[in-house]
């Protein structure tokens, strides 16, 4: 009940929740995008009472990875929207100003923003030697999300070789999910929260590309389960206790998201600014919306194009036009909905400091539900 990944809960397809019209890739993740790459390292140890700097620690790091080159070398399209400015992301502005991502993005807490940064500058460093001597400087991008219930915060237990070891340990398989390096102490809609992911691929009809998303889910709301009012139902949503005069607890409203779009399509940084601005859509689907104290953060690139570090004049790149960007922006909507589910059904229980708890959502009693809603199978 600390941290451990349990591999035996299931996604949201494996209950028959599917959400959406459009078919989900291979893998249904974010790594179903041709070249794209994620890796965790979880940094869990310690319990009991919580002593600042020392533990316990219920934290990580998750990196993702546009493709296995050079990324400072060979930059991609990017932009990231900011949906509620309450948070410490980094890079965000020079990332919409040049149009491009040239590190991986990295996600863990708080208060290891600058450590993290920090790290990703090293690594960078280490790959590319003439950084901030005979070339420009780099432009780390690390995302983050608060959480201090289960975790010692303020000990900033994430290291430089965790970071390391989530890019180093960065594949193009499967990705876990749940209580699982950045998403470890993380809670959502008064469950436990974490990462998640999952795709959709278009028809051909429809350009046939693939749109992956992953997100480390940490807000409030009411959860919404394909449309049932689950949070609702279990007694477990925000303001409950203003509601009902026999709650016997508050439900956190505030929060934080991070969602890291990827896709093969051929899009400008203008384009990707508006296919990441449908993840707060795909989040609404689920109880999402977007509270004074959550920081929302949406990033996302695309894996058509690599633009040289030392480039031509001139780049000339085709592009998806406008009239056809729409179904790119469901698949979005489709896939960050079903991205959020598969972080709160794949999470594990989790035992933080102090004592707090943090429970997983009872597949059981969510199963029970939705069939007596008649959404299973649909």
């Amino acid at each position: 009940m600390w941290c451990v990944s349990e591999e035996s809960r299931p996604r949201a397809r494996d209950i028959r929740i599917q959400t959406g019209i459009f078919s989900p890739g291979k893998l249904n993740a974010i790594t179903d995008v041709s070249g794209v790459m994620v890796g965790h390292c979880t940094v869990c140890h310690g319990e009991g009472k919580l002593v600042p700097g020392k533990g316990p620690a219920r934290t990580g790091v998750t990196a993702i990875l546009p493709h296995s080159g050079n990324v400072f070398r060979e930059k991609v399209p990017a932009a990231a929207l900011v949906f509620n400015g309450y948070g410490k992301s980094v890079g965000l502005h020079q990332m919409n100003e040049t149009g491009t991502l040239e590190t991986p993005v990295i996600l863990s807490n708080t208060l290891n923003v600058g450590i993290v940064a920090d790290a990703l500058v090293e690594w960078c460093i280490a790959k590319n030697d003439d950084i901030g001597i005979t070339t420009s400087t780099v432009n780390p991008v690390v995302g983050e999300v608060n959480d201090g219930y289960l975790n010692d915060i303020q000990g900033r237990h994430v290291r430089k070789e965790h970071v390391f070891a989530a890019i180093e340990g960065a594949t193009s398989g499967p990705v876990r999910e749940g209580s699982v390096g950045a998403g470890t102490g993380s809670t959502c809609l008064g469950w436990k929260g974490g990462i998640g992911t999952s795709s959709r691929v278009l028809p051909g009809s429809l350009g046939g590309y693939t749109v992956g998303v992953l997100v480390q889910s940490n807000f409030g709301g009411v959860l919404t389960v394909d449309g049932v009012p689950v949070g609702r139902e279990l007694g477990r949503y925000a303001y409950r206790d203003h509601l009902e005069d026999s709650s016997p607890e508050r439900i956190e409203d505030d929060g934080s998201v991070m969602v890291v779009v990827a896709s093969d399509a051929p899009l400008d940084h203008r384009q990707l600014r508006r296919l990441a601005a449908r993840a707060s859509l795909g989040l609404a689907r689920t109880g999402f919306y977007g509270s004074n104290g959550s920081g929302d953060f949406f990033l996302a690139f695309s894996t058509a194009l690599r633009i040289p570090h030392e480039g031509e004049a001139m780049l000339n790149a085709d592009v998806v036009a406008n009239d056809s960007m729409s179904a790119l922006f469901l698949a979005v909507v489709e896939a960050t909905e079903e991205a959020v589910l598969n972080s709160m059904l794949k999470a594990t229980t989790v035992v933080g400091r102090d004592g707090h708890v943090v429970e997983a959502i009872d597949i059981a009693e969510l199963s029970a539900l939705m069939r007596e809603y008649k959404r299973f199978g649909r």
